[in-house]
This record gives structure tokens, sequence and C-alpha cells, in this order.
């Protein structure tokens, strides 16, 4: 398995595990994050949150064809960046606790750099084009 499909593969199995973990465990994921898992709307938007990530997960694991493909890690850089984005702010506004949204912005961090991974876009501009 080459570098690409093994960033495809782990990324995918990132979404799945957490996605399913939001989904069907909200409770416990809102305490993992510090916050009250009574509130009947935290539970409904980590709910909403694991429907999404499950199916972006399942997606990566089979897309029709080298285009879509393109497409969902284009799409999924976009997210984990903005997931990353919103952890880091959360974390700085003490909306989350500063251990959580750390891990949080890490995840998505990491999450990012799969998705470039899988893409194999090169980290340097090609010969010929301007510096």
């Amino acid at each position: 398995m080459d570098a690409r499909t093994a960033a495809r593969h782990a990324l995918a199995g990132i979404r799945l595990v957490n996605g399913a973990a939001a989904l069907l465990t909200p409770r416990m994921m809102a305490r993992r994050l510090g916050a009250d898992p009574e509130q009947p709307a935290l539970v409904y938007v980590l709910r909403m949150f694991g429907v999404r990530t499950v199916v972006i997960g399942a997606q990566l694991l089979c897309p029709a064809d080298a285009d879509e493909l393109d497409r969902l890690l284009r799409t999924g850089t976009l997210i984990h960046a903005s997931d990353a984005l919103a952890a880091a702010c959360a974390g700085r506004n003490g909306l989350l606790p500063c251990r959580m949204a750390a891990a949080a912005t890490a995840i998505s961090t990491v999450n990012v750099a799969l998705t470039l991974v899988a893409r194999g876009r090169p980290c340097r501009p090609p010969e010929g084009s301007p510096s």
C-alpha cells in the first residue's frame, strides 16, 4: 500500500471512529470534551457531527472514481482546517478546557495533513513556474 492510500485509509478510520462515537455515545463524547452531557442541544449537535463524520469517512473508502476522490479530499482539507480553527478558538475563548481544545486542534490538524498526503500534492511549485 502506498503512502497516499495509507493516509486515505487512516483518515477514513479516524472519521468513522470519531463519528460513530459522537453519533452513538454523544453523552460520553460531551464528558470527554469537558461539557455537560445532560444538555439536549449538545447531544443533538454531537449526533449531527457524528452523522457528517461517518458519511465522509465512508465515502473515502469507496470513491466512484479519481475525480470524486480528489473532490472528497479537497473538501476534507477545508472541513478539517475549519475544525482545527474552531477548536483552537474555542480553547482560546474558554469555551473548551485548554487540554481538550489542544487535543481537538491536534486531531483536526493531523486530519488536514492526512488529506494533503492522500492528495499527493507536491510541497514545492512545479518546475518552470514563477517563484
